[in-house]
């Protein structure tokens, strides 16, 4: 991995991170808030699509960057190439 891919990775993983710091933030502000304000009602979490359709964008975002990275990616055009 040369410089510039390794500081792209950087970038990337930085902003993962991030994102997930944010969505523990928001999440529990969601979470805490419906149990004071709901508590003594229903039980069903209001809020959930916002958190499920964050969780799918960070999980596709973890797979792009864990599993399908460039040492990855240089590995499928080895293979490709030697065929």
């Amino acid at each position: 991995m040369d410089y510039n891919s390794a500081q792209e990775r950087v970038k990337k993983l930085k902003s993962f991170y991030k994102n997930c710091m944010w969505f523990a933030i928001v999440a529990g502000f969601i979470l805490i808030r419906n149990f004071v304000k709901y508590s003594g009602t229903d039980h069903n979490f209001h809020g959930w699509f916002i958190l499920t359709v964050w969780a799918i964008i960070l999980g596709v975002k973890a797979i792009n960057l864990f599993i399908f990275d460039s040492e990855w990616e240089n590995q499928i055009l080895e293979e490709e190439l030697k065929k």
